[in-house]
């Protein structure tokens, strides 16, 4: 079957697996790039390399950057989540859109970056990879320093620094290199402006139109405090409206609220999103000095009321956000691997009720 008579058809060109894998038992995903990176202390030389050793603007904290700079340092990373029984990992992808690389002067870099940081988590992949427990990329697709629906300026409502059309060629950009150097499925994850997300979605449908494949993919929000909204203002039930038309593989929320208090919200988006697996991948609390993992959750905890959210039926795929490391997810991955995965209507690889 060809690539556009699979995509006409509506199936999947790529981990065509993952559907069956996810009825049978939660996945793990892994825990969080930036935190590793952070625990390493690169100093601004380590960052710029030889490459960019004389560029006119500070890099440090460029994490994206380091797939070209320091790869071993992100493969070695990739391969301690696997090594902790992660099913999917993220390329090193959260900010490598051309919006967020031109605070750094990177603009033109941001398709490098995409596509090394895809083969790097791809070789990991492929390293890790048993004929009983395949495992998967994911090209991380983040939300951009920008929003579209908030002003940046206090005295002047209407003002914006990013409008659809620049976030869709960002984006664009982003999912047709991760998508051309091979990754599994598409994440687009903390979603803090549902219009942001709708330019990404966006981009990454035009992508499948324009090179026949159709990949799986996973919408994660966030959450940002107790009013049960994301930043732009919706709650859980209008988030997953506004963004259901994209037919996600898997939903659901990350990042900002640790487990305990995310539980409310996942339980709503569950609710709401009866035909849709669910994901839940919270953060480790905040920075603690005095952890073991450097954050107020230890890998106890989360594991634990991530055990909790499987027993109750919740969630197909968890794994951790900011502070999770590859304890945390090895902990989590003992956690829940007798539990069952949440039950789903799910007959398909899309909806039953969009063509």
């Amino acid at each position: 079957m060809s690539k556009n008579s699979a995509a006409s058809r509506r199936e999947y060109t790529r981990a065509r697996e993952l559907p069956e894998l996810l009825r049978q038992r939660i996945l793990i995903l892994d825990g969080a790039m930036g935190t590793m990176i952070q625990r390493l202390r690169l100093n601004e030389e380590q960052y710029r390399g030889e490459r960019f050793k004389d560029w006119p603007r500070d890099l440090k904290g460029d994490n994206e950057l380091l797939s070209l700079t320091q790869p071993r340092v992100i493969r070695d990373i990739h391969d301690s989540y696997f090594a902790a029984g992660a099913d999917i990992v993220e390329t090193n992808t959260f900010g490598a859109t051309r919006i967020a690389q031109d605070d750094y002067g990177l603009a033109e870099v941001a398709d490098e970056m995409n596509r090394a940081s895809a083969a790097l988590a791809l070789d990991s992949a492929r390293r890790h990879a048993t004929p009983d427990k395949p495992r998967f990329v994911a090209g991380a697709i983040g939300p951009t320093p920008k929003t579209a629906s908030i002003s940046p300026d206090v005295n002047d409502p209407g003002a914006r620094n990013v409008d659809f059309e620049q976030l869709r060629q960002s984006y664009y950009e982003q999912a047709r290199a991760l998508g051309e150097a091979g990754v599994d499925l598409f994440l687009v994850e903390t979603i803090f402006d549902t219009l942001n997300a709708k330019a990404a979605l966006f981009a990454i449908d035009e992508w499948f139109e324009a090179s026949g494949e159709r990949l799986p993919l996973i919408i994660s929000g966030t959450v940002t405090d107790a009013s049960g909204r994301i930043l732009s203002g919706q709650t859980v039930p209008a988030f997953w409206a506004s963004v259901r038309h994209a037919r996600p593989l898997a939903v659901g929320l990350n990042c900002a609220l640790g487990a305990a208090l995310m539980r409310p919200y996942l339980q709503e988006l569950a609710r709401q999103a009866g035909d849709t697996f669910i994901s839940c991948y919270p953060n480790a609390g905040l920075p603690n000095p005095m952890s073991d993992t450097g954050f107020d959750e230890t890998p106890e905890v989360t594991s634990r009321l991530l055990h909790e959210f499987a027993a109750d039926g919740l969630v197909n795929i968890v794994g951790g956000c900011c502070g999770t490391t590859p304890q945390h997810i090895a902990a989590i991955t003992d956690a829940v691997h007798d539990q069952n995965p949440r039950a789903t209507a799910r007959t398909g690889v899309f909806h039953a009720d969009v063509e």
